[in-house]
Formats: structure tokens, sequence, C-alpha cells
């Protein structure tokens, strides 16, 4: 019996996936994002091409497209990513699948990007839009089937322990964990904030690939009370008194954090990505050796 286990687990071969998501509003090709890719057999690149949103008139709509200022190599597979506000799923309109869907192919066509395979969604939904998304979510499937191609969507983590949504397969976001508003806590990943929710994935039933995070974040306080995130294209107005608050995921917590993914679902841990490759972000990567969460 020993033999005959050996030789069936000597003959499931697991196919390691190393993938990135980029999600920044301006694709041009980094030098240096470029010869990480090639050093560490980044093959799947997962692309924010747009956002939906709610403007000023109440009305659901794209916002903050991509701009390719640079060809996307060949050798990378890319997976279109749209993230839709969970304000924007409470008042969708039927045909929301067909707008996506149909931007996203002349997105593809106008950028000269070929061989997609897959459109991924990135939601927040909640148990109040959860219908309406899950119904957008299979019109989308039927569509993306229609022409080949698989749909899936991010996992976060509170979303573990409700329904799994109708897609072919899903992203476990492990970033973002925790509560922006507590001074003492790290937000991006915080341990203590992820344990509770990982007994869910015993019994999960989509399959998972994990993201994990390589970025970092300045918060803002104002008589500690938080006041936003300073991004460079919005910088926010610090005044006398005001403090900020610097976080990044520790590599020793990134890597703690997918040996406890391993221990309930080790396959979602075949294609880890990491978030992600934006110009902002890369020379930190390389500088914290962030490649190490690729290790298998």
């Amino acid at each position: 019996m020993a033999l005959m286990a050996l030789l069936i687990s000597c003959g499931k071969e697991t196919k390691h996936v190393n993938a990135a998501y980029y999600w920044s509003t301006t694709f041009g090709g980094d030098s240096a994002m470029t010869a990480f890719m090639e050093e560490q057999h980044v093959g799947r690149l997962y692309v924010r091409y747009f956002d939906v949103v709610i403007d000023e008139n109440d009305n659901v709509h794209p916002n903050a497209t991509i701009q390719f200022e640079s060809a996307m190599s060949d050798s990378v597979e890319v997976i279109p990513c749209v993230f839709i506000t969970n304000e924007s799923m409470a008042k969708c309109p039927d045909n929301l699948d067909s707008l996506i869907y149909q931007r996203v192919r002349q997105m593809n066509v106008t950028h000269d990007i070929a061989g997609v395979k897959e459109l991924q969604i990135d939601c927040d939904w909640s148990q109040r839009t959860q219908k309406t998304y899950f119904d957008m979510l299979r019109r989308l499937r039927d569509r993306a089937h229609a022409d080949g191609w698989e749909l899936s969507c991010t996992i976060r983590l509170h979303q573990l322990s409700m329904e799994a949504p109708p897609v072919d397969r899903g992203v476990l976001m492990m970033y973002n964990t925790g509560d922006v508003r507590k001074m003492d806590r790290n937000p991006i990943l915080d341990l203590r904030d992820v344990e509770p929710y990982l007994r869910h994935l015993d019994s999960y039933s989509l399959p998972l690939a994990t993201a994990y995070p390589a970025f970092e974040w300045s918060i803002l306080y104002r008589g500690h009370r938080y006041v936003g995130i300073m991004h460079d294209e919005d910088a926010l107005t610090v005044l006398p008194g005001d403090t900020i608050i610097r976080h990044e995921a520790p590599l020793e917590t990134v890597l703690r954090a997918k040996e406890l993914v391993n221990e309930h679902l080790s396959d979602a841990n075949d294609e880890v990505i990491l978030f992600d490759l934006s110009p902002n972000n890369i020379h930190r990567i390389i500088l914290n050796h962030y490649e190490k969460v690729y290790h298998h």
C-alpha cells in the first residue's frame, strides 16, 4: 500500500505558477519589473483594466482605465481584471456584464493583447449585494465560456464563510486584512486577523490561488482618527500634530501566512500571486527579496 501511494503521488504532477498583479493606471514596461519577472519565471500577470464606480449623477460607469505606453510581452499570460465597487453593485444595470465584457475585449484588440483566456472580477460584495453580484457573474461567465474563456474573482477572507460565487476559480486575498482605523495594528497583513477565517478553507468549494502583499501604505491620522491612505496621486494635507504611520507586510509574516494556508488547503499555493508589480512597489520587492514567497 505504501508503494502504491508513492507511485500515485509521483504520478500526480502539480504545476506551480508564479504570478503577479499590476494595479497601476499606466503600463510602461518598467525594466526592473521585466527583469524581476524573467528572473522569477513570472508567467502570468493580472492587469487591472478599469474600475466600475458610481459617478456624480449616480450612474454606473468605468473609471481609471489603464493606459498602455508600451506593448505587453507575448511571453506573459495576461488576465484582465475589473474592479467593481460594492456601491456599483447596489445600482447594477441589467447589462453590466455585457458592458464589462465588450469593453475588455475591445481593449485587448486596441492594445494588441492576444491569447487572453480568463477574465477576473474584483468586488468586495456584501450580503446586501450578493444576489445582484452573483446573477451578474453568472451572465458574465456564460459570455466568457462562449468564447472559451474562464471567469475568476477575488475572495476576501471574510467571504470564505459565505456562499462561493458562481465562477470557475477564485483568488484568496491575503492582504488588506485589518481595519485601517486601528493605529496599533497592521491593516495590510496581521496574522491575528487572518487565522480565524482560514478554517473555512477546509471545506471551501471553489478552486483557489492565493495572493500575498508586497506593498506598503502610509496612513494619515489626525487626533488618533483615521484620515486616509497617502497615495502619490492624491496626497492628503498634513497638519501640525498629525501622525503618519508607514505599514508593510514583513517577509517573515508573509511566509508564515503562506504556511497557514498550506495547513488548510495546500492547493491554494499552487499559484502564488504578488500584489503588486506597480512602479512604486517593484524596487521594494527586489530589495526585500519577496521572490522568496514564490519558493515552493
